[in-house]
């Protein structure tokens, strides 16, 4: 960690930063006649291989060949981005690129595939964007259509503008003007507010029902309920397929579990979901993700955030040899420019108290 950092002294210190950032530029080993050239410093290569082997020694670099020059550790990267990175921020025209493709106005879903796919081709790996839970948006309308006599058909309107089918398996058969009487009763009641608000109002509401109607609306609980009830929690990937032309990922058992990884989202979502609340961004590299097929790669995360609420997380994920000094800075401007498409009087406003 960085007291490993705090500890070195400064000429090992800047040997180890250049090591890195030549190593990420070039992807082959760093030999000492290299560093001694390259390096600034007025020292000899036999002064630099002892520093480099006390950073060998302390576990910051390893040497895949004898004599062949030294390579970054996963602690060593570690080192590098928590105390030696010098950031370079995006230039003006990719934060208008982001502006301009992540504008407000756009669907939920068009927003996140956008932001999936700028971070994967202004980085060059995948970029990963995890979905805002639904429950977090206010409900904007619903109606009802009955299948058949035990099945009914939800159709869900977010403030969002995004819709959702949902069919509904009843306990009871259900009349064309029931299910319209429950649906008005419901946009009446309760739109513009987030669908947990609505579950726990209608359970308070409609518990002591009395009248025929309240009694209508009372065996409405079960259609409102699973028709309102969030859906799972999803993510947007874009990009896996850059993953195949990094060098340090040339093995192909290797990408198979990573594209594996992709396609069933989960274990990436519950890694994402670790860092929802947690303010900035956040780099694991390597095994640091406690998932298997992810320990040959950094993951770069930021949460997305709009009127104060995390809505979600996005972020990179590319080899280990990656440009942390642009990918940090790229991802935590993405997540800022993601939040302000969805930040209140923009159209995909999430309401206070969601």
């Amino acid at each position: 960690m960085s007291s490993s950092s705090d500890q070195l002294a400064p000429r090992a210190r800047h040997l180890l930063r250049t090591l890195i950032a030549r190593h990420i530029q070039d992807g082959e080993p760093v030999g000492s006649q290299t560093l001694a050239r390259t390096s600034g410093l007025d020292v000899s290569p036999a002064t630099i291989r002892n520093i480099l082997g006390d950073l060998e020694d302390l576990g910051l670099l390893s040497s895949p060949h004898t004599s062949a020059g030294r390579i970054p550790t996963a602690h060593g990267y570690r080192v590098f981005v928590d105390s030696l990175v010098q950031m370079h921020p995006p230039g003006e025209q990719d934060l208008s690129r982001l502006r301009s493709e992540l504008a407000s106005g756009a669907g939920t879903q068009a927003l996140l595939g956008s932001a999936s796919e700028l971070l994967s081709a202004m980085s060059h790996f995948v970029g990963v964007v995890s979905a805002p839970r639904r429950g977090q948006f206010a409900f904007r309308q619903i109606d009802f259509v009955a299948l058949d006599a035990r099945r009914v058909l939800a159709i869900v309107v977010f403030a969002d503008n995004e819709v959702q089918n949902r069919v509904i398996e009843a306990r009871r058969p259900w009349e064309p003007s029931e299910l319209e009487q429950v649906a008005n009763y419901l946009n009446a009641q309760f739109a513009g507010l987030p669908l947990a608000q609505i579950r726990r109002r209608l359970l308070h509401e409609l518990r002591d029902a009395r009248s025929e109607m309240e009694q209508l609306l009372a065996h409405s609980i079960e259609l409102a309920e699973q028709a309102l009830e969030p859906p799972a929690d999803d993510m947007l990937v874009a990009g896996h397929t850059r993953l195949m032309g990094v060098q340090d990922l040339s093995d192909l058992e290797r990408l198979r579990e990573l594209f594996e990884l992709f396609s069933s989202k989960r274990e990436i979502l519950q890694l994402l979901e670790r860092t929802i609340e947690a303010p900035g961004v956040r780099i694991f590299i390597g095994e640091e993700t406690g998932v298997v097929p992810l320990k040959g790669v950094s993951l770069v995360t930021a949460p997305y955030v709009a009127d104060g609420q995390v809505l979600g997380v996005l972020g990179v994920i590319g080899p280990k040899r990656m440009a942390y000094d642009r990918m940090i800075p790229l991802v935590q401007a993405t997540a800022e420019v993601l939040g302000a498409a969805f930040s209140p009087g923009q159209g995909n406003s999430v309401p206070p108290g969601a």
